[in-house]
């Protein structure tokens, strides 16, 4: 590919990707990458950047499926992405981490909210955290370009170029997923925030169970009954003996006829899927969902035949 200048800089002109097999496609349809408030804010970080057309073109590469691998780590994102060339660019994507003395703040500051300690163990990311982290002196996001440290093998002087971007996006998506990404890529894993958070909370109720008593059984009142004589030992309830007839035995007694009640096909097709949403760093042509309905909406109908005792053509 050749070089260009244009006064004292040189770029490089569009070119045409190569043809990628097994990359991994964005899951989402036109529009915005990523459905929950925390996923477009990290979106909206990389758009802050003003890298003009690189951004249309980091669009195109997530959605065609150029971004071959994507390797999370605490603090750093690591991925090879299909460009013009026929070895693929390295990017590196590295977060600024918080440190522990740092998190012990953050973890504080939440666990004196109980709604934001509810929210966070059960596996949500409340809306206005952002704000309890700036009260803490913290920013939950990057702020700045300095936050960031990004870098692409690929010729192009600029960064991000369309290569990291790609990988932006489809980050995007995994964000849905794991709202607890944004707190890995800043130093600290989910776990051991929710360690440092209980212990912030040792005398809450959100974290340890009610009675916190160690080493100390519980109590068991072995004072006899009133109504019982003391030292006499209570007679042993009477148990129903067993048929010694075999076969009556192994048969049992004839099931009733509404056992399983009323029996129809779901009324949505493939539910569980849709509730756990668009599978992120998916590698097909056809997204997720749309390749899945099907077979359960045929699996559905064809059970549905078969226990009813439907055994013509249709139920083959």
């Amino acid at each position: 590919m050749s070089r260009r200048y244009y006064g004292y800089y040189e770029y490089f002109p569009p070119s045409r990707p190569r043809e990628a097999k097994g990359g991994i496609k964005a899951q989402s349809k036109r529009g915005g990458f990523g459905e929950s408030w925390w996923a477009k804010r990290w979106i909206a970080v990389l758009e802050s950047f003003n890298i003009g057309a690189r951004l249309g073109r980091g669009r195109s590469y997530a959605r065609s499926g150029q971004v071959l691998n994507i390797n999370i780590a605490q603090g750093s994102i690591s991925a090879d992405v299909q460009g013009s060339r026929a070895k693929p660019y390295s990017v590196k994507i590295k977060v600024k981490a918080l440190s522990e003395k740092d998190w012990k703040k953050i973890a504080a500051a939440l666990a004196g909210q109980a709604i934001f300690a509810a929210r966070l163990l059960n596996g949500e990311m409340p809306n206005d955290i952002e704000d309890a982290f700036k009260a803490a002196g913290f920013s939950l996001f990057p702020e700045k370009l300095k936050d960031l440290e990004t870098g692409c093998s690929c010729p192009d002087w600029s960064n991000p170029c369309k290569h990291i971007a790609a990988v932006y996006y489809l980050l995007g998506e995994e964000f849905d997923r794991d709202p607890f990404l944004i707190f890995k890529l800043r130093g600290m894993e989910r776990d051991a925030f929710m360690s440092l958070m209980c212990g912030a909370r040792a005398e809450s109720e959100t974290c340890k169970p009610r009675d916190r008593k160690k080493g100390k059984a519980a109590s068991v009142d072995t004072t006899p009954a009133q109504d019982e004589p003391h030292g006499d030992t209570p007679e042993p309830a009477a148990s129903e003996p067993l048929d010694t007839n075999p076969t009556a035995f192994w048969k049992g007694a004839g099931l009733p006829a509404d056992l399983f009640g009323e029996v129809s096909a779901p009324a949505i097709d493939a539910s569980l899927p849709k509730r756990l949403g668009a599978i992120p760093f998916w590698r097909a042509d056809t997204r997720f969902l749309d390749a899945v309905e099907p077979f359960y909406k045929h699996a559905s109908e064809k059970g549905l035949q078969i226990f009813i005792g439907d055994t013509g053509p249709a139920a083959d």
